[in-house]
């Protein structure tokens, strides 16, 4: 347990450490703690982070393909679902857990000198690096069912900045709000769920009625998702929603910079 600010930030000449370095050297201490938190009291452990998207994705291409043969998205389906699927759950893990960012460790958070934006950008770098473990499975599905793969694929790191800073915004704008009003903590719960299906996971957003694909260009998700499945599904990327997607994300960003600072005062005489 990192009980001290010394310990945070090292105990290797701290004064020679620069702010960024200091800040980089906290986060990522306390994201390496989260991770062999969650999976050291589980005998699964890493397999935990790919079996849930697994999981949904087998039932939605199951109830698609084989029960309704409703024709969603491209083919081969579940390389479809995952490239959407799998991000997904690492904005919807991180915003979700956003919402106990300080309630769950509010004495190390009173007692400790890092910044308070750690305690929310763990989350989402935690949540992050379990994406990353699991693009393993999806390169196998991709393997296993002939997906073509093409130069977009290169689109990937942009796609992992952009929801990095979409999902980091978000949770600066939840975590420090949830303090106050407790019943936005399962409000955000409903929300992400209602996401999920206005968000193109199961479907494409060229499956939508045509009248809807300007406006689904302003759920962030639908570009970043986009560039994703550009790898294996060219047709997928749109470069206008990919544009309002990084837009709206810096923007999310920065109010959810401006709200965080304007609050974490008030948040730690809350909790």
């Amino acid at each position: 347990m990192m009980s001290t600010a010394s310990v945070a930030y090292g105990d290797a000449h701290p004064l020679q450490r620069t702010p960024w370095d200091r800040y980089r050297h906290s986060l990522w201490l306390l994201t390496t703690r989260d991770l062999k938190v969650r999976y050291s009291t589980s005998a699964l452990g890493y397999l935990w982070s790919v079996l849930d998207p697994l999981v949904m994705a087998g039932i939605y291409w199951f109830v698609f393909t084989q029960v309704f043969q409703r024709p969603v998205g491209t083919d081969p389906y579940i390389v479809f679902l995952l490239s959407a699927l799998l991000p997904w759950m690492w904005f919807n893990g991180a915003v979700s857990d956003s919402t106990r960012a300080f309630l769950k460790d509010a004495k190390l958070v009173r007692s400790t000198k890092i910044p308070r934006t750690i305690w929310v950008n763990r989350i989402v770098l935690s949540k992050g690096i379990e994406f990353l473990l699991a693009l393993p499975v999806l390169a196998l599905f991709a393997i296993v069912f002939r997906a073509e793969v093409g130069w977009q694929v290169v689109y990937f790191p942009l796609a992992i900045l952009m929801q990095a800073l979409l999902t980091a915004g978000v949770a600066l704008i939840v975590a420090p709000l949830v303090v106050f009003f407790r019943d936005l903590e399962r409000a955000v719960k409903l929300i992400l769920r209602f996401l999920f299906y206005a968000s193109p996971i199961i479907y494409g957003v060229s499956d939508l009625p045509e009248n809807l694909h300007f406006w689904a260009a302003f759920n962030p998700l639908s570009g970043i998702f986009g560039l994703y499945r550009s790898a294996f599904f060219p047709d997928e990327l749109d470069w206008f929603n990919v544009v309002v997607a990084a837009l709206m994300s810096l923007a999310l960003l920065a109010i959810g910079l401006l709200v965080f600072r304007s609050s974490v005062r008030q948040v730690l005489k809350e909790i």
